[in-house]
């Protein structure tokens, strides 16, 4: 069955925006988080605090909750790269020097000023996605972080945005781009991320809920029918202009060219960061845990994905989300 094999757009470094996607004339406050929108749906206010993982993860977030019937404020703290550290910092920086540059964000706000524009119903926090694994590069941040969003955010919940394992032939798990201490495969990556995740969340807030992403990008990533295979056909060594290898079901971006430093075309591969499959999947996890409803039948597919491809990636996420919410209370 045919799946969704779009060569990858170019990386954009994110450029952080606090926006309002969408004006609201009234809210009423629920018992789900967020309000009711004048067309009977939910408003939802979402900010989050991280890097371009959880730009991808919001890219189709708001068609997505139109397609829903639903509203949705997003609203960003991001810089490329950023780990926990580097936001700390930020808000260091801006204590530091109140009318300095030092601890703004590209909108010229700091965050203080970000978490006071509205009234979030969420706020999420990332760590970077290399250092996902190792637990000891969280804290203290993760933990000033969070008693920053309560100190000016206080009626927002706190909610901890699993990332992603690399894809499996990212260059990071083999040869020399390996560094000692990290990761040696997908799914070490994986099991490591999802450790320190995990603690976090049990950590935080005496248990603040997890964003599976990471999850649902497994149960994708290896699954038999779904999952990306690389292209072992592919002869990269005689590869020229536009040729690619077959990338289908790929939820990272992975191979494309680019020009290097002499203007020559080259083939690099991203295996870090979603393509449109995997900011799809990333999306409907997230639709799920804010609008708190399945996903599974939302009708806002990709241009382009096959519609029984849509569907799974639909129920992926559905089954990552129920797997979290049915186990048990970490201590």
């Amino acid at each position: 069955m045919p799946g969704f094999n779009t060569p990858a757009r170019p990386f954009r470094v994110l450029m952080c925006a606090l926006a309002v996607l969408i004006a609201v004339a009234s809210v009423h406050a629920d018992d789900t988080g967020g309000g009711v929108s004048a067309k009977g749906g939910k408003t939802v206010r979402l900010f989050t605090i991280g890097n371009s993982f959880s730009g991808n993860a919001t890219r189709h977030l708001v068609k997505l909750a139109n397609a829903g019937g639903h509203e949705l404020i997003l609203g960003r703290a991001s810089i490329g790269g950023a780990s926990l550290a580097r936001h700390w910092k930020q808000v260091e920086d801006a204590q530091a020097d109140p009318n300095g540059e030092g601890g703004r964000y590209s909108t010229g706000q700091t965050l203080q000023e970000m978490l006071a524009a509205e009234p979030w119903d969420y706020v999420t926090i990332q760590q970077f996605s290399w250092l996902s694994h190792d637990y000891e590069t969280y804290q203290p941040f993760a933990d000033n972080l969070a008693e920053y969003v309560h100190k000016y955010a206080p009626q927002a919940e706190l909610l901890v945005h699993q990332t992603w394992a690399y894809r499996v032939d990212d260059p990071r798990f083999t040869g020399e781009q390996w560094k000692p201490g990290h990761p040696k495969t997908q799914d070490e990556m994986y099991q490591r991320l999802t450790d320190a995740y995990e603690q976090l969340a049990g950590h935080l807030d005496l248990g603040a809920r997890l964003i599976p992403v990471g999850d649902a990008f497994h149960a994708a990533d290896t699954d038999p029918q779904w999952g990306y295979r690389p292209d072992e056909s592919f002869d990269f060594a005689n590869a020229t202009q536009p040729a690619l290898p077959d990338q289908t079901h790929s939820l990272h971006a992975g191979w494309r060219w680019r020009e290097d430093t002499q203007g020559q075309q080259v083939l690099r591969i991203d295996g870090h960061h979603a393509s449109p499959a995997g900011e799809y999947l990333a999306g409907c996890v997230f639709y799920e845990m804010i609008f708190g409803e399945s996903v599974v039948g939302n009708t806002f597919i990709l241009d382009g994905m096959d519609p029984a491809y849509a569907r799974y990636l639909q129920e992926t996420a559905h089954e990552a989300v129920a797997a979290r919410q049915a186990a048990p209370a970490m201590p």
